[in-house]
């Protein structure tokens, strides 16, 4: 998503809101349990309660990365999901250096298609530097 697009989004639907999606497991509704994604079914009734109000979705990836293939393709599902007219920022909160960034870059930039990254730039440029190579691609730089 362009500045641009952006811009007329936080415009049409005069907000900035962000919402995370953080789901825990041990936390989401038990009736979502019996569907076979549950994850992914938590996710989905928050987009569809809110995504005329809010501009950005934020997956922090640390609640599907532990559940392995099954946590990716749900992470994967709720990118697909979110509207187009919504910005995706993929919270990881990745700080390695070399073709390490590269590869962390075209994951979610490539693979997942998500607009945004958040990196820690605490190792230094290579650690940001790989993330700014693609266009129309955001870094959100995690700061003390």
């Amino acid at each position: 998503m362009t500045k641009k697009e952006l811009i007329s989004q936080i415009r049409t639907k005069q907000s900035f809101l962000c919402v995370g999606l953080d789901p825990d497991l041990q936390k989401i509704p038990k009736h979502l349990l019996e569907f076979e994604d549950p994850i992914f079914e938590f996710n989905k009734a928050i987009i569809d309660a809110t995504h005329h109000l809010c501009v950005a979705y934020k997956p922090n990836t640390a609640f599907y990365e532990c559940l392995g293939i099954a946590g990716w393709k749900s992470l994967e599902k709720t990118i697909n999901y979110i509207p187009k007219d919504c910005f995706v920022i993929a919270d990881a909160k990745r700080g390695d250096i070399g073709n390490t960034s590269s590869y962390y870059a075209r994951t979610f930039f490539e693979s997942l298609s998500c607009d945004a990254v958040t990196v820690a730039p605490y190792m230094g440029a290579d650690s940001v530097k790989p993330f700014l190579a693609f266009e129309n691609k955001w870094v959100i730089l995690l700061v003390l």
